[in-house]
């Protein structure tokens, strides 16, 4: 798949872009992510598919003591995303090429994060694709397991059959999620949901957006 978007001129990820394959070395279930940063022990979270990198770019400031790791499959945009990292010298950020929903079902380390991210991911509207959406009932089952006590699990998406496919796999998880009505980030201006670039995208094609938070049963 194309994206339309070459190398950029001058761009450097080095230090913020790292790519699965340095990781997913090992045992299943070792890996943690949380050593990439300069302050392993502090707050940790995770955004499933962070495109362009909006989102991380705008909340990391708020949180300067949290750290984040992105993850995009799309190689024109993870690259995008890290060097836009580097540019905003964010230290607490961090952006990792490859498949998201492996690195964190397969590779990941129990109890890691304290917030996942999933913000208007690929719908896979066609039923025969309907398995790569990384929502899936043994999805849950893994972010349950990557959460820490208490964690939470931010679902947004503007597409009304994705929200429906979220909803029965919220309802089929109730032993593993309480439902918690969705608070925008603090880099959320106006009436945003999130404020990401799709969101924007979106609102002016009159979408409407649905979100909802899951925190961890314990």
């Amino acid at each position: 798949m194309k994206y339309g978007m070459g190398r950029r001129k001058g761009e450097q990820i080095e230090g913020w872009g790292i790519s699965m394959k340095e990781l997913a070395v090992g045992e299943p279930h070792s890996v943690d992510p949380r050593d990439l940063f300069e302050y392993p022990d502090r707050s940790f979270e995770i955004e499933l598919g962070s495109g362009k990198g909006t989102f991380l770019v705008q909340q990391a400031v708020k949180q300067p003591e949290t750290n984040f790791l992105g993850i995009e499959w799309a190689a024109p945009f993870y690259r995008f995303a890290a060097d836009r990292l580097r540019r905003h010298g964010l230290s607490n950020t961090k952006m990792m090429h490859g498949d998201g929903t492996e690195f964190l079902g397969y590779w990941c380390a129990d109890s890691i994060a304290d917030v996942i991210h999933l913000y208007f991911l690929d719908p896979w509207p066609k039923a025969r694709h309907h398995k790569r959406r990384a929502v899936q009932d043994e999805t849950m089952k893994h972010f349950h397991r990557l959460l820490k006590s208490g964690g939470l699990l931010h679902l947004v998406t503007d597409h009304d059959d994705l929200w429906q496919w979220y909803q029965e796999h919220i309802d089929r998880a109730s032993d593993l999620f309480e439902t918690r009505e969705f608070q925008p980030p603090d880099s959320a201006e106006g009436d945003e949901v999130v404020g990401t670039n799709f969101e924007r995208k979106y609102r002016i094609e009159g979408r409407p957006i649905h979100s909802v938070t899951l925190v961890r049963c314990d």
